[in-house]
């Protein structure tokens, strides 16, 4: 086949549709695109929007025959791969054409090591194993900045973090020197320090190795840092397909310029600082022993909170900041008395460090906590109206016919329809079951609410909503917030106060305005340059900034 004469990759009138029990549905109708040798192409939507389901139809993996494509075409260098043989198609997956999946931690067999995983797409493809595969492992381990890399061999995928594991997804996806890489969504729920790695190393990788790069995303920051092209996708289509900066200057759909201008805005509000205490901590600190031997004897202490003085007033969020393991999840557990900590804990003025369960049992109505991932937090088998009265059966409040009036009136408040209470959670989007649990936690009418990480997972337009939501209930209620995430820019929109977290300690903190304006740490000058890289803002103040840094 002359190679020079078609493109890399071509799609032609491409429609997949999955049969079900109510009938067939068209995830994808008739979308084309084509990728050039070394060119980058971004497919960005959000959430079921038909990316992935691209994606995979490219490598034939969708679960057919449930799955089909009634047109369409895709071809390889002219080769058409719909409907190819099971042969055809293992020649090309993994060798010519490399995945990297969402999730390197489901991604990744949790039962083989490092060396198993990535010497099995050696052995498969190039007949390599013992000390030939053992070192191009290596090699590669090293080519992805794999950290220690000769000491990973036997690692297995739990014991890395998510930046590791996303560089093992990478290295197995490099190792066949592939012409095309599909990378699905490489970076979601890694810290912003860690994204600026990752894209930073794909594109070092593709310019190395002539690639051609198919990036599904629905970040947009990313798209303008890597594509040299984009497609948009809304419902199974391909509405607007331009030049990176063409898109981004010109967009001419509306839902691009949705999608672009999905960015939250800076929090305008001055928090009282007149308004009472609601929790007030000193030197908290948190410690995990480090056992070793056959008795598991303790031989150290990992410091995961450092002596840390923090305090929330009512109408107030304090935003909690930094890259994963640097203690911000464990803060929140210590001040709710769900972990073990020392220091002091004032709640409403009251020490609360050394309640006992039952004592503290009253105040656990008033101080409830949303979780990163609403989908694993609620219970499968629980309705709506099950998950949310829970609390309300848990502290005897009302009578069953007022604690469900108390389900349908927040239902309403968090923007849901009260008629989805008989529903289960798998029925409903990321952002519905998000405002799913928080209404779990506002039925309990609390003083404090503690917020984990509660729109990373989630689309930019669905996070602006839950946003808006949170500024709403903060305003109705009076709400203390203790915010904590790796995005910046969310935090912005709502934070009053700013604490920097880095390995157990705080690295700076004070009002979230001025140090986003002009952070003093070396560390915080990192995190905001990675979170906000790419904009006029974040260039004209870095600018400056980097010249005075050590």
């Amino acid at each position: 086949m002359n190679q020079v004469n078609h493109p890399l990759l071509r799609v032609r009138d491409l429609s997949s549709r999955f049969s079900t029990s109510h009938g067939s549905v068209d995830a994808v109708r008739r979308i084309n695109f084509e990728i050039n040798r070394g060119e980058s192409v971004a497919l960005v939507g959000e959430s079921g929007s038909g990316k992935s389901v691209t994606a995979l139809s490219i490598l034939q993996l969708l679960p057919y025959p449930i799955a089909s494509h009634p047109t369409g075409s895709i071809t390889f260098f002219g080769d058409e791969l719909v409907g190819a043989s099971g042969e055809r198609l293992k020649a090309i997956r993994g060798d010519r054409i490399s995945m990297i999946f969402q999730e390197p931690m489901s991604s990744l067999n949790p039962l083989h090591s490092l060396s198993r995983q990535v010497g099995e797409t050696l052995e498969l493809h190039q007949g390599l194993t013992g000390a030939a595969a053992r070192d191009r492992t290596i090699e590669l381990f090293e080519m992805v900045g794999l950290p220690q890399a000769q000491n990973r061999l036997g690692v297995f995928p739990h014991q890395l973090s998510g930046g590791e594991r996303q560089r093992v997804m990478i290295a197995m996806a490099l190792a066949n020197r592939p012409e095309l890489l599909i990378a699905d969504e490489p970076t979601t729920a890694l810290d912003v320090t860690i994204q600026v790695q990752i894209l930073t190393l794909l594109k070092k990788l593709q310019q190395q190795l002539d690639m051609s790069l198919l990036l599904i995303t629905h970040d947009l920051a990313i798209v303008r840092q890597i594509a040299d092209r984009v497609c948009v996708m809304k419902e199974g289509e391909i509405v607007e397909s331009a030049g990176t900066e063409t898109l981004f200057n010109t967009p001419k759909h509306d839902y691009s310029r949705m999608l672009i201008d999905a960015e939250p805005s800076k929090n305008t509000t001055m928090a009282d600082p007149d308004a009472p205490n609601i929790i007030r901590a000193k030197k908290i600190s948190v410690g995990f022993p480090v056992r070793k031997g056959v008795l598991r004897r303790t031989v150290g202490l990992v410091k995961a909170v450092d002596s840390i003085d923090i305090s929330v007033n009512e109408g107030e969020t304090v935003g909690v900041v930094g890259e994963s393991g640097s203690g911000k999840t464990t803060l929140a557990l210590s001040l709710l008395r769900l972990i073990n900590c020392k220091g002091v804990i004032l709640f409403r003025g009251e020490p609360i460090e050394n309640l006992s369960r039952r004592a503290l049992l009253p105040l656990r109505q008033e101080m409830q906590i949303v979780f990163q991932d609403p989908f694993s937090s609620l219970n499968p088998r629980f309705s709506v109206e099950q998950i949310i009265v829970e609390g309300l059966r848990a502290h005897k409040v009302g009578t069953p016919k007022e604690q469900t009036k108390q389900v349908i009136s927040t239902l309403e408040e968090v923007g849901l329809d009260p008629k989805i209470r008989h529903h289960y959670p798998h029925e409903f989007s990321g952002g519905e079951r998000q405002r799913i649990a928080i209404a779990r936690a506002i039925i309990m009418k609390p003083k404090l609410l503690i917020l984990d990480e509660p729109t990373s997972a989630l689309d930019r337009s669905v996070q602006l909503q839950i946003i808006a939501l949170l500024r709403q209930l903060q305003s109705d209620h009076r709400l203390a917030y203790l915010f904590i995430s790796h995005d910046l820019k969310v935090v912005r929109a709502l934070a009053n106060t700013l604490i920097v977290m880095h390995q157990g300690r705080v690295v700076e903190q004070g009002a979230a305005d001025l140090l986003f304006q002009s952070p003093q740490k070396p560390y915080t000058r990192s995190l905001m340059a990675a979170a906000f890289n790419g904009t006029e803002e974040s260039r004209q103040r870095f600018k400056l900034q980097q010249k005075e840094a050590p």
